[in-house]
């Protein structure tokens, strides 16, 4: 269960936010084995004062159109998968909504099965 919250500076239209929300859905789905229906994801939107990054960390040319991806899931995930990860939703994004990879900054926060409720107060994982 990814819980998927998603940052950039504020501007971007409905239709590029939708899919940015479909690209990394679809690519968790296809590298990540996120389950279908499994989608929980929010985006955070900044103006200038509460948007910072560094412009070259790692020799990275970001620009301000960065896209901040924070992927909370399940401590169960392989290096080998999380690499997939990221070069699939770099991939995705770059086809639709036309985000650069230089871009696109993913952190996945693992955690226990015990630490989600999905609703009616259980730990339905635990």
């Amino acid at each position: 269960m990814p819980l998927t919250r998603i940052d950039l500076r504020r501007g971007k239209s409905a239709e590029f936010k939708n899919a940015l929300m479909d690209a990394i859905y679809d690519a968790m789905r296809e590298t990540f084995d996120v389950p279908e229906d499994d989608r929980f994801m929010t985006i955070v939107e900044h103006d200038d004062t509460t948007f910072s990054f560094g412009r070259t960390y790692l020799g990275v040319d970001r620009s301000d159109d960065l896209v901040i991806i924070q992927i909370t899931a399940n401590n169960t995930r392989t290096v080998e998968k999380k690499k997939a990860l990221y070069a699939r939703i770099a991939e995705r994004l770059a086809d639709s909504p036309g985000v650069r990879p230089q871009d696109v900054l993913v952190s996945v926060v693992e955690v226990s099965k015990e630490n989600w409720s999905f609703g009616n107060g259980l730990a339905q994982y635990a």
